[in-house]
């Protein structure tokens, strides 16, 4: 499943890329351009933005709150998404991109100290070279997708 989110929607964006799914951010105003994009990528459009709804060979959701833990809700709820759904921590929340392992020995210049003495198993992203690991918002994440997706 693949969304592009308007440019209000920039909180909800990144917590769809922890939760590993791709969803693409359109900050300009250009509407022509946002449909475009949607249409090209077959992507499901979440906009808090009603004159984008009018367009019809959209595949569109209203999200319909303003704060991020309902919107999740909504997204889950209307779109059919379990908690089986969602592959965490498989994207980058920068710049979307599928993550890619890495050798422990390839990050030890890039993350600090006591995360490279303490984590055995790394990712990174391909296009901006952030690098991740499991730490203890691994469980943040977790303890929230559960209260989502009931």
């Amino acid at each position: 499943m693949k969304f592009l989110a308007s440019r209000e929607l920039g909180r909800l964006t990144k917590w769809l890329r922890i939760l590993g799914f791709d969803a693409a951010y359109f900050r300009e105003a250009n509407k022509s351009s946002f449909i475009i994009t949607a249409l090209r990528e077959d992507r499901i459009v979440l906009t808090r933005n009603k004159i984008l709804l009018k367009d019809k060979a959209l595949n569109s959701l209203f999200i319909k709150s303003e704060i991020l833990g309902d919107q999740l809700k909504q997204v889950f709820r209307d779109l059919n998404i379990s908690h089986s759904d969602c592959k965490m921590f498989t994207r980058c929340i920068i710049c979307n991109r599928e993550l890619g392992s890495v050798e422990k020995g390839g990050v030890e210049a890039l993350v600090p100290k006591y995360v490279y003495q303490t984590q055995e198993r790394f990712s990174r992203c391909p296009q901006c070279n952030r690098v991740y690991w499991q730490g203890t918002h691994w469980g943040n994440v977790e303890e929230i997708l559960d209260r989502v997706s009931r």
